[in-house]
C-alpha cells in the first residue's frame, strides 16, 4: 500500500475506536482491507484514533473523556471495535462508551444485514439457509434500552429494580419510516413488523398503531407483522418469508444474533448505528462484541468489521470500493476461506486479511 505523507489529500475523516477485548484486533485488520479498496480509486481517509473503553476506565473511572462527544463531532464517520471487560460491570461499559455515543449523536437506525455466502457452513440445511437475505432494523435510541428506572430500597429485603421501555410516537414513527424507505428499495418491497403487543399492551401497541400509520404512505410495501417469538421459527425454519425486519432496541439486539448464527458465526455481523439528516456521524461497528476467550490468540473472525467497513463506505458514498470488498468476501468465501475457527477452520486473522488483500489485487 501506498505510503502516506504530508501531502496526501484526505477525503474522510474517521474517528477510530478499537474499543476492548478483540475490538482492536478486528479494526486494526479490517481497516487494512479498506484502505486498500479506497487506494485503487487513489482515496484516502484521515484516521484518530481514541483510546476510550475499559483500559481507559480503569484509569480514569469514565469509558470516555467528558469532552468525548465533541471530539467524536468533528469526524464524518466512525468506526467502532467492541466494548465490555470482565472485571467491570457490563451496564458501566455499556452505557459509559457505545450507548453513550449512540443516543447523545442520535444514532436512531441500527441496521444489521445477513445473508447467505456461499462457501460458509451453516447450521440450517443448505437448501434453507441460501433463502437468507435480511435487513434488521432496529429501533436504536429508546424502547427497552431507554436507560428509564432505577433501584430503591438498596441493600434492603425491600430492594427493588424497576426497568421502564419507553415507546415515543416520534421515536415509533421515525424508525418505521426509515425501514418502509429501505424496504421500498428493495425488490421485494416486503416489511416484516415484530412485535409483543399481545402481553405488552401500553408501549408496544403504540409501536403497532405508529406503524400502520407509516404503512399508509408507502402502499407498494406489503407488510405482515409477527410476534418476537414466532419469528425466531420462521427464521429458522422459512428463511424466504422475510426481507426486511424493522423491531424494537431489545427484539432486535436478540434477533439480529440468531440471523448472524444462521449465516454462519456472530463473527460475520455487521451494524450501523445511523444518524439519518448527518448532523452527527453515524457509526459502525461488527456485532460479536469482546469475545473475552480468544483475546490474542490471533484467531478473531475480521469480517464482521470488514463488512461493517463496507456499510461505513457505502454511508460515505464509497460505492465502488464497499462493493469492490462485498465482491471479494464473496470470492473469499466460495473458494472455502481460509476460515477462522469460528466457521470452522483453523486460520488466523492476518490469514483473511491477506487472502482478501490478494484478491483485491
Amino acid at each position: 500500500m501506498k505510503k502516506l505523507n504530508k501531502n496526501t489529500k484526505f477525503k474522510h475523516n474517521i474517528a477510530i475506536i478499537p474499543g476492548d477485548g478483540i475490538g482492536p484486533e478486528v479494526i486494526l485488520a479490517s481497516l487494512k482491507i479498506i484502505r486498500k479498496s479506497l487506494e485503487l480509486d487513489n482515496i484516502y481517509i484521515k484516521e484518530k484514533y481514541y483510546p476510550w473503553g475499559s483500559t481507559y476506565y480503569k484509569k480514569h473511572k469514565q469509558m470516555m473523556p467528558k469532552d468525548g462527544l465533541d471530539k467524536l463531532k468533528k469526524h464524518d464517520a466512525i468506526f467502532f471495535g467492541a466494548v465490555g471487560d470482565k472485571n467491570i460491570d457490563d451496564d458501566i461499559t455499556l452505557w459509559g462508551l457505545r450507548l453513550e455515543i449512540c443516543q447523545n449523536l442520535d444514532q436512531f437506525a441500527n441496521v444489521r444485514p445477513s445473508k447467505y455466502m456461499e462457501g460458509i457452513n451453516t447450521p440450517l440445511n443448505i437448501n434453507i439457509a441460501k433463502n437468507i437475505d435480511w435487513i434488521i432494523i432496529r429501533e436504536n435510541s429508546e424502547g427497552e434500552y431507554a436507560g428509564s428506572g432505577g433501584i430503591v430500597h438498596k441493600d434492603l429485603p425491600l430492594e427493588m429494580g424497576s426497568e421502564l421501555a419507553i415507546f415515543t410516537r416520534e421515536g415509533c414513527r421515525r424508525i418505521h419510516e426509515y425501514a418502509f424507505k429501505l424496504a421500498s428499495s428493495r425488490p421485494q418491497k416486503h416489511l416484516t413488523l415484530i412485535t409483543k403487543s399481545n402481553a405488552q399492551r401500553h408501549g408496544m401497541k403504540l409501536w403497532d398503531k405508529i406503524f400502520y400509520e407509516v404503512s399508509k404512505k408507502y402502499p407498494s410495501v406489503k407488510v405482515d407483522k409477527l410476534l418476537v417469538d414466532a419469528a425466531t421459527a420462521v427464521m429458522v425454519n422459512n428463511p424466504e418469508k422475510l426481507d426486511v425486519i424493522v423491531a424494537t432496541n431489545l427484539h432486535a439486539d436478540i434477533l439480529s444474533d440468531l440471523a448472524s448464527a444462521l449465516t454462519g458465526s456472530l463473527g460475520i455481523g455487521a451494524t450501523a448505528n445511523i444518524n439519518t439528516n448527518k448532523i452527527y456521524p453515524s457509526m459502525f461497528e461488527p456485532i460479536h462484541g469482546s469475545a473475552f476467550d480468544i483475546v490474542g490468540k490471533e484467531i478473531a473472525n475480521p469480517i464482521g468489521a470488514i463488512w461493517s467497513g463496507v456499510l461505513m463506505l457505502n454511508y460515505l458514498g464509497e460505492y465502488k470500493s464497499a462493493n469492490r470488498i462485498n465482491k471479494a468476501i464473496k470470492i473469499y468465501a466460495k473458494n472455502g476461506g481460509p476460515f477462522t475457527p469460528d466457521l470452522g477452520g483453523d486460520a488466523k486473522t492476518k490469514d483473511v486479511v491477506n487472502k482478501l488483500l490478494s484478491i483485491l489485487g
